[in-house]
């Protein structure tokens, strides 16, 4: 943080001997009207959306960085016993192991293991990836994927190690039926435990300070173009399913308090295709009707992902899936580069971050459709697996060296924090002295000192978010109401910025701009009525300001430890003693999950409801009270409650056909135990009420059909519905004359609702 230098130009200039002559200052354009409600729109902010990938401690230390991914291509394949990673096809698909002071010692004092202690001389959470692909580098030495020597001349080499071809013949073609264990040797789930046993044994569990997180690999629907020397095809949804049973039951088992992230996708099409059906449709353009998805009901991959995760919570009763996990790098020309581009492409990358969450965006690259990417992520978690997370632990908007990436991460970051989403880890890390380090100090450490964006957020509006973006958010030390604005535009704008809910006073201001792009600087303070502000933004700037709280911080007391009273299948009665001293005016009511917690309610008494909860399973509530100047008490006392299971009935069947052409269609059908006892070993019947109707290829269950009767059994890993748990399965069939639905389901013999 630096003071702003124009005393001091005046100084120097009569120093010199030369006249100063006040310059008129340009008049500035009138910008969009700006508005900040700290009543409204209330919602906590996650602080591990401002992650990054391999920062370095120096950054991490200035940034307080929250939390750090040891990700990419490169991790799929790492060997922690030996310190070896394979590049893929980022280069060469070559063995590389890692500099190492003394290898004798492995695998203590391996890459990851100082990467986990840089995480906590810092204080930073860590991601570290898993290698699901069931492949890691079979020894500390290097080798090659593609041979030259073994695999004939290549259309690339390494320039230094000109035996390592990047597996692509003279003429195009790519190789294959190569060896993968030239580089590879496989391994199971029981590496992961492994592993996690290590790290336990140096830093202990995650609930002691450990590794938090762990990635269920890496960009899994692109193996066979990444991976390809050891995985050649594209992965299916069954296989990718049952890779994430195996695996993150693994991570659970070996430290039941850590949380996984999956699966990991690339981007937007990894919510809706197997990465087999993407290696099919690119090679054979079957994106009309791609068979792995036709396979499955033709429901997409990422909805269908969840509810296998949920059914299988369902079934065992421990959640394997805690963070849904999409990477996202904007598919716009240009965009995500490191080279900021023309004048066209800058106003792109500041306008492409309305992907992020506007659902009148239209995207403006091959994709050419609304994305609104953290609200449809948070709709498909809400729908098929409540109480998961959100994350991204891969993205960019690129140019990180230029004044215009800093305005997009900006943005960027405000979007995250007011959208909602649980984490963010930009790729790669800036340099501490790169424009994009800035924005994030704007939000981190905008005085040096520590000084932050507030932790709740809170509704702020402009007429023109593309000219004006604005954010704000209540920071819980000191009540002070903190706003950053960027602005997008090639000029100075002047706006009015009215506030509801704040206090009259003197608001700081700290800004990043080309007037100094060597860090943030501290501008005159700003005078602020209790109405709000007028001031001017500079053009390409963001600009922070901070006001203090006018009035009380005195925090109440914390309420009493919550009571359960009524609990059904989906909604559990709390109540507590209210909070003592002080004049409370609500009570915010949290679901507790670890270190973090989300808002379900608020009510102005001293008991709640909480609703929309799955039957049979365990949560964990607390409240905290709020006076009627903003301070909030610390959390109450908190109460674990089980859920109950569903009672009415035995069963419920939902029928559904997902498509159908003159012949043949795809149906799914989804069953649900609403008894009161568990269902092993199910088997559904039903009868087709055409005799044309017949069933030709299922999954998830095994089929039968004779005349016009038909059963599903279920297999070993859905087999088991315990009370309230679900399983869908589903079947490709033909159709002569009508294709009508079945109406009477029949499971274990019990009749079944619908």
């Amino acid at each position: 943080m630096r003071t702003a230098p124009a005393l001091l130009s005046v100084a120097l200039a009569a120093a010199l001997g030369g006249g100063v002559i006040a310059a008129r200052p340009a008049q500035a354009a009138t910008g969009p009207a700006l508005a900040v409600d700290t009543t409204a729109a209330r919602h906590a902010i996650s602080p591990y959306i401002y992650g990054m990938n391999f920062a370095d401690e120096a950054l991490a230390r200035d940034l307080r960085l929250p939390v750090r991914r040891w990700g990419g291509n490169a991790t799929s394949r790492y060997n922690f016993r030996n310190d070896t990673t394979n590049r893929a096809a980022d280069w060469f698909f070559e063995n590389i192991p890692n500099d190492n002071p003394d290898p004798s010692t492995l695998p203590d004092g391996s890459e990851t293991d100082r990467f986990v202690d840089q995480d906590q001389a810092t204080g930073t959470k860590t991601i570290l990836t898993l290698p699901m692909i069931g492949w890691v580098a079979k020894d500390r030495a290097k080798a090659c994927g593609f041979s030259v020597a073994k695999y004939g001349p290549q259309q690339q080499t390494d320039q230094w190690a000109p035996d390592c071809g990047n597996g692509v013949t003279p003429d195009g073609t790519q190789i294959t039926g190569n060896d993968p264990t030239d580089t590879s040797v496989e391994v199971g789930p029981q590496y992961a435990k492994d592993w996690i046993a290590h790290l336990k044994s140096r830093y202990g569990g995650a609930a002691d300070g450990g590794v938090r997180f762990y990635d269920l690999d890496n960009e899994p629907d692109i193996w066979h173009s990444t991976q390809r020397d050891v995985r050649p095809t594209g992965l299916g949804y069954d296989e990718l399913r049952d890779r994430t049973y195996q695996w993150g039951a693994a991570v659970k088992e070996a430290d039941p308090d850590a949380k996984t992230l999956g699966p990991v996708g690339w981007g937007l099409n990894s919510i809706f295709y197997s990465g087999l059906d993407q290696d099919q449709c690119n090679r054979t353009g079957c994106w009309s009707n791609p068979p792995d998805k036709a396979a499955h009901g033709g429901e997409d991959l990422g909805p269908w992902y969840l509810d296998q995760l949920r059914a299988y919570e369902q079934a065992h009763g421990t959640r394997i899936l805690d963070y849904f996990d999409i990477h996202l790098y904007p598919q716009q020309s240009g965009v995500s580069s490191s080279d900021p581009g023309d004048a066209t492409t800058k106003a792109l990358r500041l306008r492409s971050t309305r992907q992020l969450w506007d659902p009148t965006y239209v995207d403006e690259s091959w994709i050419n459709q609304p994305v609104q990417m953290i609200p449809r992520m948070r709709a498909l978690v809400d729908q098929h697996y409540p109480g998961t997370k959100t994350a991204m632990t891969e993205y960019s908007w690129g140019a990180f060296g230029d004044l215009n990436g800093a305005l997009a991460e900006a943005d960027v970051l405000g979007i995250f924090g007011r959208e909602g989403l649980d984490m963010a880890d930009l790729w790669t890390a800036p340099t501490s002295d790169q424009p994009v380090a800035d924005a994030f100090r704007i939000y981190r450490n905008y005085d040096g000192k520590g000084g932050a964006f507030g932790e709740t957020s809170v509704k702020a509006t402009s007429e023109d978010q593309g000219k004006l973006a604005i954010y704000a958010a209540e920071r819980s030390s000191d009540k002070a109401l903190t706003m950053v604005v960027v602005n997008k535009t090639g000029d100075d704008l002047a706006a009015p910025v009215a506030l509801t809910g704040a206090s009259a006073g003197t608001a700081q201001v700290y800004r990043y701009s080309s007037a100094d792009l060597t860090g943030v600087v501290r501008q005159a303070d700003q005078p602020v009525t209790a109405s709000g502000f007028n001031a001017t933004f500079p053009a390409n700037s963001i600009t922070m300001v901070v006001l203090p709280s006018g009035g009380d911080t005195q925090q109440p007391t914390a309420p009493g430890k919550p009571v359960a009273g009524t609990v059904t299948s989906n909604s559990v009665a709390l109540s507590w003693t209210p909070s003592a001293g002080g004049v409370v005016t609500g009570y915010d009511v949290l679901r507790v999950d670890g270190d973090t917690t989300t808002q379900v309610g608020a009510t102005t008494g001293t008991s709640y409801t909480v609703t929309g909860l799955t039957p049979d399973t365990s949560y964990t509530f607390a409240v905290r009270a709020r006076d009627k100047a903003g301070n909030v008490s610390p959390l109450s006392p908190s109460l674990t409650v089980r859920t109950a299971a569903t009672s009415a009935g035995t069963c419920k069947v939902a029928y559904a056909i997902g498509s159908s052409w003159p012949g043949g269609f795809t149906a799914s059908v989804s069953i649900t135990n609403t008894g009161t006892k568990a269902v092993d070993a199910w088997k559904l019947a039903f009868d087709f009420p055409d005799a044309g109707q017949r069933v030709t290829q299922g999954w998830s269950a095994t089929w039968t059909q004779t005349g016009k009767s038909v059963t599903a059994a279920g297999l070993s890993w859905n087999g088991h519905l315990n009370p309230g748990a679900s399983t869908t399965v589903g079947f490709n069939g033909t159709w002569s004359g009508q294709n009508p639905v079945p109406t009477a389901f029949t499971l274990n013999g019990q009749k079944c609702g619908s």
